[in-house]
């Protein structure tokens, strides 16, 4: 398959642009790209812009079920808020969610999610693998998570005693589920919730799990004001101290948030090779702050965009990220302090280099043909002289194509290979059987 007539965007190290260009896919990778006319004549994309598939590094699918809850709270609120509720999930409900969350995403650009599931209610089983079913279905590819709690309230913790597992059944379930980790279509990431959530022992040894099975660690680190307090009052140290501690300042760690870093502690990042994933919506929509971006780039920290959970960000749009993280960015450090062009790159490049692949981000001969295919004939770019700038400034926008390893996964604005009417419906039916 050829596709030509493009604005093919590459985000190779070279920052390589055509204007003109064209892409050429064999067995699902990229075979070869270029500007001006192809080898031989291919599908005309009439100028649309096509640029690597987006990478979602955090997100929480569950949550798409308790959207506009808590609407005004601080996190700690909004989590004590909502923990009773999340505690009645089951498997259908998990998959009904999961349906919703990744065709939201796909239908934004997004061809790799990672979802942070951790929340277990006793007795329910199959919600991981109820995640890992639904986005076969859909075709995008998918990092899950064994995330997990263990430190309830009576302990001292943030959760409800009844979403407190035992350590040793969270590592033998963690184990089980390694199981499904084929590194391509499917990872398994080992997931503790967060500081004011789960034990020392708990984060030690599922640190010892991961690098025993070769697997990367993620949670939720330096989020709120709160959380600092917590850690200090609890540990005797910032978050970031407490991770140290723990052995968590690697290269085979990413932490979602990480608002509330001082310069050295964002420099410790860089050096140790911690990534991050940065979720402007959700900070905002909480009232958490705004990270560091440009600072963390600077450092040499690898940064990717999450949507974070649909009840802290109604909009599973990565997209939308993209364009917050510009603002954002702009607005703490004015005009110049991030462009178009490193927003996106933070969505696809900086995405996979937090997931730790190299075979996406990028589209370069011998990657996986994961792209997105932006229509430019629309309202929202006309008189647009820079189309890629205009893509973003005038975000976000629905995908009009697709592809996740060469296949079509949304065709036309729409899901190739499930009904969003359909999706919408069921996912009403299970949020309604959670609120009963």
């Amino acid at each position: 398959m050829i596709l030509e007539n493009c604005w093919l965007v590459t985000m190779d190290d070279a920052g390589s642009e055509y204007a003109r260009g064209w892409l050429q896919i064999e067995e699902g990778l990229i075979a070869a790209l270029g500007a001006g006319d192809p080898p031989e004549p291919g599908k005309d994309l009439h100028g649309a812009v096509v640029t690597p598939g987006f990478v979602n590094t955090h997100h929480h699918l569950y949550q798409t079920l308790t959207r506009a809850r808590a609407a005004d709270a601080d996190l700690f609120t909004w989590l004590k808020t909502l923990y009773p509720v999340w505690a009645r999930i089951d498997d259908q409900m998990e998959y009904a969610a999961a349906r919703c969350g990744l065709a939201e995403l796909a239908l934004s650009g997004c061809t790799t999610v990672f979802d942070h599931h951790y929340v277990f209610p006793r007795g329910v089983s199959g919600l991981v693998e109820a995640e890992v079913r639904a986005a076969r279905e859909l075709g995008v590819r998918f990092a899950a998570s064994r995330g997990s709690m263990d430190l309830g309230e009576s302990d001292g913790g943030l959760p409800p005693d009844s979403l407190a597992e035992e350590i040793d059944a969270i590592l033998a379930d963690t184990e089980r589920l390694a199981a499904l980790h084929d590194g391509d279509r499917v990872q398994i990431v080992v997931a503790p919730c967060s500081p004011f959530s789960v034990t020392t022992r708990l984060m030690e040894e599922s640190a010892a799990l991961a690098r025993r099975l070769g697997l990367q660690l993620h949670t939720h680190l330096a989020e709120s004001v709160e959380e600092a307090e917590y850690c200090q009052a609890t540990y005797g140290c910032t978050p970031v101290e407490y991770c140290e501690r723990v052995g968590w300042l690697a290269e085979d760690v990413w932490c979602a948030h990480c608002i509330h870093l001082s310069q050295a502690e964002i420099e410790r990042f860089g050096a140790q090779g911690v990534g991050v994933a940065h979720c402007p919506a959700s900070n905002l929509r909480l009232g958490a702050g705004i990270a560091h971006v440009r600072e963390l780039l600077d450092a040499g920290v690898r940064v990717g965009l999450g949507v974070d959970g649909s009840a802290s960000n109604e909009r599973g749009d990565l997209f939308f990220e993209l364009k917050q993280a510009m603002l954002v960015a702009r607005g703490r450090g004015g005009g110049t302090a991030m462009t178009a062009r490193e927003a996106l790159r933070l969505a696809t490049r900086g995405g996979a280099a937090v997931l730790r692949r190299d075979d996406i981000g990028s589209l370069e001969p011998g990657k996986r043909a994961d792209l997105s295919v932006w229509a430019t004939d629309g309202l929202a770019l006309g008189g647009a002289e820079d189309l890629v700038a205009g893509l973003v400034l005038s975000g976000p926008h629905r995908v009009k194509t697709l592809y996740v390893g060469g296949e079509k996964v949304v065709d036309g604005g729409a899901l190739v290979r499930a009904s969003e009417e359909e999706i919408a419906s069921e996912h009403r039916k299970e949020a309604a059987r959670l609120w009963r």
